[in-house]
């Protein structure tokens, strides 16, 4: 059964493809006002992870972040890459560079979560 595109779901990705980081559901409550409850914004947001348009990040204080690919080739966010949070300006953007990790046998990967902190190249100046 396809999945019913409502005008709030539709307000919640317009907003995600205009951001140029990675965003939380606070960051998002922020913007969308009270346009949008909390509760909504969480289910919308989980709901275009598991269908691929977004993919989930960790981020290092142990809140998720949720961000477009800009190095998906696919509809679906499907490789494993790093994830970079400036400690300055704050952006969390993914990186472009595929991480292959290598298990042992008999072990398979489902997901991948690398997060780096550091300063972007246009606060490390």
């Amino acid at each position: 059964m396809a999945k019913r595109n409502t005008p709030t779901k539709q307000l919640i990705l317009d907003s995600l493809k205009k951001s140029k980081s990675a965003v939380s559901q606070e960051i998002l409550q922020k913007e969308l006002g009270e346009a949008v409850d909390r509760a909504t914004i969480y289910r919308v947001l989980n709901s275009f992870c598991d269908d691929g348009i977004v993919h989930k990040i960790l981020g290092d204080d142990g809140k998720y972040y949720f961000a477009f690919c800009v190095n998906c080739s696919e509809k679906k966010h499907r490789h494993n890459h790093f994830h970079f949070k400036c400690l300055n300006c704050g952006k969390i953007e993914c990186l472009p560079n595929e991480v292959e990790v290598k298990l042992p046998v008999g072990y398979r990967s489902v997901n991948f979560n690398g997060f780096i902190s550091g300063y972007c190249s246009e606060c490390s100046h």
